[in-house]
């Protein structure tokens, strides 16, 4: 699963690449996003920022509902379930990514390790969005089966879409969406970190 993932590349770049309206004038986020916080996505042909997550609302002892929690990963085997359903079939979005992350190493010792694509130094992973009453606009990382490299880290990794893919997944009909849900073939950069695993996320910076 991916619980942290990078993008390092100013908004005029990104909006170009995905050829999407850049709605992020004002948008204040670090280049390391962690779940339940604010990250750039593309979606409706627009790169805006959403919260990643969608808030998962559950109930304490009492009955009284409890902090909202971020679901920031959508299993593929899933996308049929009654919470992410609607948002596949109707919402489907493309999240500009330049690494993700991976926790490797014992338990109490986990560090960083980044996976990259050597033939992109920016990227698309699959999404799906929504409106939520907690944060508004939230989005979640759509994940498949593992496959070369990052098989030796996780069993899952993000969707990584072909840039010939976008269209596709964005507007296309939900089964032909679907068969893009396939683990990655190509090529993986592995960069190994002594940076260890947890840790608060960076102060958020204005996206340049």
């Amino acid at each position: 699963m991916c619980n942290l993932y990078r993008m390092t590349k100013g908004r005029d770049e990104v909006a170009r690449l995905f050829r999407a309206v850049n709605d992020l004038s004002g948008a204040n986020f670090g280049e390391e996003v962690f779940p339940g916080y604010p990250g750039a996505v593309v979606a409706e042909g627009t790169l805006s920022q959403m919260t990643w997550g969608f808030p998962l609302v559950l109930k304490g002892k009492n009955g009284q509902p409890l902090k909202p929690r971020p679901v920031n990963n959508t299993r593929t085997d899933k996308l049929d379930s009654f919470f992410w359903r609607y948002s596949f079939e109707e919402r489907r979005c493309l999240i500009p990514v330049t690494a993700w992350a991976e926790a490797e190493g014992p338990k109490g010792g986990k560090t960083r390790t980044w996976l990259s694509r050597p033939d992109a130094d920016l990227f698309a992973v699959a999404g799906v969005w929504r409106d939520s009453d907690e944060w508004g606009r939230c989005y979640s990382m759509v994940m498949t089966d593992a496959a070369a490299a990052a098989a030796d880290l996780h069993t899952r990794m993000p969707v990584l879409l072909r840039e010939e893919e976008w269209p596709v997944w964005i507007d296309g009909a939900p089964a032909d969406a679907r068969a893009l849900c396939e683990p990655w073939s190509g090529d993986l950069v592995i960069e190994r970190t002594d940076q260890p695993w947890a840790g608060e996320p960076a102060p958020m910076q204005r996206l340049l």
